[in-house]
């Protein structure tokens, strides 16, 4: 099969290339997906997962992409809840081959059934974004209607959907941003937006929880803004300063079909927008994962017509 490969930590997205690689075979509980729409993670080179496997052996050449939307072609012995032919998307395990690749073998578990009236495109785009978003919210932020959240990043992948959710679950939605997003993320339900370049942090007052994506000087001055009793949920490493009488969480997205399916169901119905900038063919994805220019909105490559 066709797929992307890495095999050099240090060169970066610019050491990736196309390859043939042999079809994955099927192990107790995995399901083998044909892949028709993958999306990769530029951080996902930083991680160790990526080169090693549990034990610390090297497993280069390794294959990215972790999120994807396919059709499942085979199961392993044992496997439950799905079944040949069944559209489905999801997160691949970190220390496994991914999705940027004709085929995938992966665990049941990580898979929740896509319906036909989701493009494969927008079934890639969710995973990592819309599972950060929901658990950073409501399994570790405890967020609940009538609080305010401050969301840092509001127009990227993971802000845009949290900035959604947040307002659907009845809170007040601060956003945050470079100027050129003020609108964008108005339009995705925030009540107000701070200005990062420009606009001064501190005027925002107390908050009951911080989504912080960004870390560094923001997130120190964020966790200042963290009302009694309130959290600060990092999804970019531990925190480096904490609220004066709050918690602090810091977490690393899990694959949970039920969660999965609560996404989906409200892009389906129109309560929930992804944020797809651009699609490339997989024979491109090199180069369209090398770009030349910011790009707005997530890439996804789509592996089948």
């Amino acid at each position: 099969m066709k797929a992307i490969v890495v095999t050099d930590q240090a060169a970066g997205t610019g050491g990736m290339k196309l390859a043939e690689r042999p079809k994955p075979q099927a192990a107790i509980n995995d399901v083998i997906v044909q892949v028709h729409a993958s999306r990769f993670v530029p951080t996902e080179l930083e991680w160790p997962s990526t080169w090693t496997d549990r034990l610390g052996q090297d497993r280069t050449p390794s294959i990215p992409g972790h999120e994807l939307a396919g059709v499942v072609t085979a199961l392993g012995y044992g496997t439950t809840g799905l079944s040949v032919g069944q559209r489905v998307f999801g997160l691949a395990d970190w220390y496994r081959d991914g999705a940027l690749a004709e085929y995938v073998a992966m665990e049941a578990r990580n898979l929740a059934p896509l319906a036909g009236d989701v493009d494969f495109t927008v079934g890639a785009s969710l995973p990592i974004s819309g599972l950060t978003a929901w658990q950073g919210l409501f399994q570790h932020g405890r967020l609940q209607a009538g609080q305010s959240v401050l969301v840092h990043g509001a127009a990227g992948a993971v802000g845009s959907m949290a900035t959604q959710l947040a307002r659907e679950f009845g809170a007040h939605v601060i956003g945050s941003g470079r100027a050129a997003d003020r609108q964008t993320v108005l339009d995705l339900g925030a009540k107000a937006f701070v200005d990062l370049d420009n606009g001064a942090l501190e005027d925002v007052g107390g908050v009951d929880l911080v989504f912080d994506v960004i870390g560094g000087d923001i997130g120190k001055r964020s966790a200042r803004l963290v009302r009694a009793g309130g959290t600060f949920v990092s999804i970019v490493g531990p925190a480096e300063a904490r609220p004066t009488d709050g918690i602090v969480v810091d977490f690393v997205v899990e694959s949970d079909r039920a969660q999965l399916s609560e996404i989906v169901q409200r892009v389906r119905d129109g309560r929930l927008r992804t944020n797809i900038g651009h699609v490339s063919t997989l024979d491109e994805a090199v180069v369209a994962l090398n770009p030349t220019k910011r790009r707005k909105g997530m890439t996804i490559i789509r592996v089948r017509p």
